[in-house]
Formats: structure tokens, sequence, C-alpha cells
């Protein structure tokens, strides 16, 4: 799965000259977090709702309303934004782009094909994945175990699944509590929740937790 299948787009917008107020404005209508700053065509920034009210005098300042708004009204978002900006490709693998924002604790990245700003990928975008990727919409029997770190452990147990008429609707592999072991978690259809444990014990390390949901 690469970027451009899941990105958000077309992508909302901001200028540098916006005040910070009429782009907070604009996110809240919006219902985003974040969104590029785009001069002439050219993306120069990035900025984020947590920047804008970082911007905005405290709720306890001693200044008056007016003289707050008069405040406001001069602070502009390329004063704000983040003008180094990370972004990927429309081609970069999901896996890869989910890397750099945790890598560098970002929440979004730009996207863009030749130069060109054509979407952005959030990390509600990557909630979604994982969603689908561990079948959280849909019921069945879900496992989470130990597997032995051996050549054909995997294929044997989908074998044994699916030769007794089970289905699987989601699987994960992550890392396990030793070298010598991976940790799954999968779901699958078809089958009763004692079905799938009695398939599945003869060919684990340990089960730690099923259930049908």
């Amino acid at each position: 799965m690469l970027v451009g299948e899941r990105m958000s787009h077309p992508v909302i917008t901001i200028i540098p000259e916006m005040p910070i107020v009429d782009a907070l404005n604009l996110m809240k209508r919006e219902r985003i977090r974040r969104a590029p700053v785009v001069k002439d065509g050219q993306l120069v920034g990035i900025v984020s709702d947590k920047d804008l009210l970082n911007a905005s005098p405290s709720p306890v300042t001693s200044l008056s309303v007016w003289e707050m708004n008069y405040l406001l009204s001069k602070i502009t978002v390329k004063e704000v934004m983040t003008k180094k900006v990370i972004s990927v490709q429309e081609n970069t693998p999901i896996e890869e782009a989910a890397r750099i924002m945790v890598d560098n604790k970002i929440g979004g990245l730009p996207v863009m094909r030749e130069g060109e700003l054509i979407g952005i990928i959030t990390e509600t975008d990557l909630f979604k994945i994982f969603l689908e990727l561990m079948g959280a919409r849909e019921f069945g029997v879900r496992v989470t175990a130990l597997i032995f770190e051996e050549r054909g452990q995997l294929a044997k147990l989908a074998g044994t699944i699916a030769n007794a008429g089970g289905n699987f609707i989601a699987f994960g592999q992550f890392a396990g509590t030793t070298p010598n072991n991976r940790l799954i978690s999968f779901k699958v259809t078809g089958l009763e929740e004692q079905q799938v444990k009695d398939l599945t014990l003869p060919l684990i390390e340990k089960l730690v937790d099923i259930r049908s949901c």
C-alpha cells in the first residue's frame, strides 16, 4: 500500500499571510489539525492547530479583549509555521510514512508529485489503515499468540485453520518476547472460538488471548 492510495486530497492549504485567527477558524470549520502552507504554488511550510494556539495570548493575560484582538490580527501564519517541512512522495510505502512520523514526532506529511503538493497523509489516515489491517470493524474470532520463530510455522498455522473451514480477515506480526519467537494477532471467520483454540494450541508457544469480537 502506497501513500497516494490513502492520503487526504484535495488538500486544504493556507497562505503565509493569513492571520492565525482565520487559520484556526478554517481548521475548526474543516475539522483538520494541520495544513500545508503554500505561496505561489510552492510548499513553504506546515502549521498545526497547536502552533496557532501556542501563539495566542494566555487566558490569564492582563490584556483587554480589544488589545488581544489587535495583537492576534497582526500575527500571521508565516510567523508560527514550521518552515523545514518533511514531505513524502505519493509512491512512498505507507509503513515508511509511518516510520518518518514516529521518528520525527510529527502528525502529518505533505505528499508531493514532481514538486507539486497533491495531498497530505496524517496519523488519522494511519489509524484507519490499522483498523482495517486488524479487522476491527468485522466480527470474528481474534487470537493473539506467541509463535516459534521457525520457517514454515505461519504457513502451517494458516493451512490448519483454512483446512478446517476458517477464513482469515486480518493478520499481524510483531516483535516477540525473545529472539526465538514472534507475536502474532489474527482474526478468522467460519469457525467457533473453541475450534480456533483447539486448532491453534498445538502450533504455538503460548496463547496470549482469544475472544470473539
